[in-house]
């Protein structure tokens, strides 16, 4: 009986100071609500990040929020409901409003834009797209390369097409059930057209006019959470860079890991392929492109679009909304 008495003695006392010990773990985390869009190109950092455990190593614990757009995104932080978000081709609108502060890069949408047209539609070129309609996501990705494809074949986008203006799902649906002869989309999206669309055919993606109209992806911060947030923004950018540089040497490692537990609907081989069409650099390259500019440059260009399109107004630039210095003061040169 003593022996009993003595070990529910040790054990009560053991389970006193689990309890004692795991709410000042549990104050250790610091907890950052993150929003993202679910494609390759912007969650692909955030997940292997989570399955390596590398936030919480770095005392993180993030509350992901799921979006459809970056428009939304952007628009939930403004709001206050996020600290920071991950998007694509959004990261060079609100920042130029003065809304959001970008602080690190993940990769260049090098492919993931793509145009596709239905196989009984006649659309053989560029060119031929004249007088018919386009469905996609106004303001976003897709849209830049949309409007970047259309110009290059000497075509105005306002006059010479009608932009349809929908959700990305919508618009594929759209698509897919010839509501519309032309969809321009970003992976994963193309999967569902490839599956559903017989006959359909990729006419061109982004990479066509890469670096001229390359697309940045990377992570924002809200204006005050900026300020004040720095040491966890430094904490968030030093576990993103074990994942982006396992990521830049075994890319297909990388993939096989996301596919199996983010993106099970998308065939293996056909996510391989989604996942190389961003083009990813390793942290010292991009602490160069930081550096000579290369960067900044990249995400005015997207900037200059949307100050046309969407009719900014005193747009602020791309190198007073991009602050690389959390970034540096993690990377060193």
């Amino acid at each position: 009986m003593a022996i009993q008495r003595r070990t529910l003695i040790r054990a009560a006392a053991g389970v006193a100071a689990a309890a004692t010990v795991a709410p000042v773990l549990a104050q250790a985390r610091t907890k950052v609500k993150v929003g993202y869009l679910h494609t390759p190109a912007v969650d692909g950092h955030i997940w292997l990040g989570q399955q390596s455990g590398g936030f919480a190593k770095q005392g993180l614990e993030l509350e992901l929020v799921q979006f459809t757009t970056g428009l939304e995104l952007f628009q939930a932080m403004i709001g206050g409901s996020l600290d920071v978000l991950a998007t694509g081709a959004v990261l060079s609108n609100f920042p130029a409003r003065g809304q959001g502060k970008v602080f690190l890069l993940n990769n260049i949408e090098y492919a993931t834009a793509q145009l596709w047209v239905r196989g009984d539609a006649g659309i053989a070129s560029l060119a031929d797209l004249k007088g018919k309609q386009i469905a996609t996501t106004t303001g976003t990705t897709a849209h830049v390369f949309l409007d970047r494809a259309l110009r290059s074949a000497q075509l105005d986008p306002a006059r010479d097409v009608r932009i349809v203006n929908q959700r990305m799902a919508e618009a594929v649906t759209s698509f897919i059930s010839g509501a519309v002869p032309a969809v321009a989309l970003w992976s994963p999206f193309d999967s569902t057209v490839r599956q559903k669309a017989t006959g359909a055919r990729k006419l061109i993606d982004a990479s066509a006019f890469f670096p001229q109209a390359a697309i940045m992806g990377g992570w924002a911060a809200r204006n005050d959470y900026y300020e004040k947030n720095k040491a966890t923004l430094r904490k968030l950018v030093a576990a993103w860079v074990p994942v982006n540089d396992h990521i830049v040497n075994n890319p297909d490692a990388a993939a096989e890991a996301l596919q199996k537990t983010q993106y099970k609907e998308v065939p293996l081989a056909e996510f391989k392929e989604q996942f190389k069409a961003s083009k990813y650099y390793s942290s010292p390259d991009w602490r160069v492109k930081y550096a000579d500019g290369t960067a900044t440059r990249w995400l005015q260009q997207v900037t200059d679009f949307f100050v046309q399109n969407a009719n900014i107004a005193n747009a602020v630039k791309a190198e007073q909304y991009f602050d690389p210095s959390i970034f540096n003061e993690v990377v060193k040169a």
